[in-house]
């Protein structure tokens, strides 16, 4: 097997401690490899430029506001519910109210005559007897 002697193994994420013996003898080993010279990018220092962070910085502002906004309109509108079912619960509570003093009210005998008396009934005069032929 040949070995190119410039030849180095490349390093998939990070780059490793350059070996400095492959066995040849006691003591006696290779020198270190000269490190990699940066690429093009990190030499130039050419990073994400500022305009860039900005505008990512301001499309996360408005997330978060929207996001924000969108909470606060759904716990107002959760708030306005509770508040009508409320409403209309001490409705049905004195709707109730009314319909057992009524019930109480109405359900003595003297209550039941009057009533009668004012829908047009009276009492039965005497039996009228039909005599049969």
């Amino acid at each position: 097997m040949a070995v190119y002697q410039g030849a180095r193994q490349r390093a998939i994420v990070l780059p490793r401690v350059p070996r400095i013996s492959v066995g040849t003898g006691a003591g006696i080993g290779a020198p270190a490899l000269t490190r990699r010279r940066p690429r093009a990018a990190i030499r130039a220092r050419r990073g994400p430029s500022r305009l860039a962070v900005l505008l990512a910085a301001i499309v996360v502002a408005f997330a978060a506001a929207f996001f924000s906004l969108s909470q606060d309109i759904r716990v107002s509108a959760t708030s306005y519910e509770t508040d009508h079912l409320a409403a209309e619960a001490r409705q049905l509570s004195d709707q109730e109210v009314d319909l057992r003093n009524n019930l109480n009210r109405l359900g003595k005998a003297p209550a039941i005559k009057t009533l009668a008396v004012d829908y047009g009934l009276g009492q039965l005069g005497a039996p009228l007897i039909v005599q049969a032929r």
